[in-house]
């Protein structure tokens, strides 16, 4: 098992697979990775090498935005929707959908939250 910038990593699949289990990693970026370090497209998790780690690791925390940065920065927008209490923001306060969807009959759990 390896851990890179909180995720476990399956050592059965290949790296580009794998990496996309890296909040903030799709499968662009993790293909964009692998090709920048010359890391052969079928190797596995469970074939790098020490320094092979070491390098996507830091390629990772360079450049790319993950994990808790990333869930952070989320959570600062909707704060911050929250603050200047706009209708987005209004939606967040509520629990409702945001995104103009149906709650007449949809949205199960945002009703539920209302009749309380």
């Amino acid at each position: 098992m390896l851990y890179i910038s909180g995720a476990r990593l399956v050592a059965d699949k290949q790296v580009r697979i794998a990496s996309t289990k890296i909040y903030g990693i799709g499968l662009q970026k993790a293909i964009q990775v692998r090709y920048r370090l010359g890391i052969s497209g079928n190797i596995k998790i469970k074939e790098l090498t020490k320094y092979q780690i070491d390098q996507i690791e830091q390629m990772i925390g360079q450049d790319h935005v993950v994990h808790w940065e990333l869930k952070r920065g989320e959570r600062a927008d909707i704060e911050r929707f929250i603050s200047i209490s706009c209708y987005r923001g209004i939606r967040h306060q509520d629990g409702s959908p945001l995104r103009g969807q149906r709650t007449h009959t949809n949205a199960r759990t945002c009703r539920k939250q209302i009749r309380k």
